[in-house]
């Protein structure tokens, strides 16, 4: 696990710029955090990182979003889920399974879904209203690796 304390959004969008320029085709990220923790804006950054010039917005209603780049990003918003089931209904598999980075905000909510190896980043507030706590955890050896660039 790798913790970092970012102290404001300038550096919570260079960690994700980072990440976005370390992610392959086939990688799956998790966030999980509270509202208005800062999951959409690290996944704009990863965008970013990602070679993606579109402006990235939460799919919360649509549940889905999907953008062209170095690889294309599937990004979800699962917190209006009510039931797992409609992951189905979404075609779930075809992303996460993809060549493509799939990002799923909320995905504590469809953990039973989530491929097996991933990356987790849970995003906590900090100290005043602009810092955050992100904790970084790779299940499996790509994602490790990951967290070692990362680290770099």
């Amino acid at each position: 696990m790798f913790k970092i304390t970012t102290k404001d959004p300038k550096e919570t969008k260079e960690l994700g710029y980072a990440l976005g320029k370390i992610l392959k085709g086939g990688d799956v990220v998790c966030l999980i955090g509270d509202l208005g923790a800062g999951k959409t804006t690290l996944t704009q950054s990863i965008a970013e990182g990602l070679d993606i010039n579109d402006y990235v917005t939460s799919p919360t209603f649509t549940l889905i979003n999907e953008y062209d780049g170095r690889y294309p990003l599937y990004h979800f918003d699962v917190y209006r889920i009510n039931d797992v089931e409609e992951m189905y209904d979404l075609g779930y598999e075809e992303y996460f399974y993809s060549e493509g980075v799939t990002l799923i905000e909320w995905a504590n909510l469809i953990e039973e879904m989530l491929p097996k190896d991933r990356l987790i980043i849970e995003i906590k507030r900090g100290k005043g209203n602009e810092e955050r706590e992100i904790l970084i955890q790779g299940i499996g050896d790509r994602y490790r690796e990951i967290i070692k660039e990362l680290k770099k």
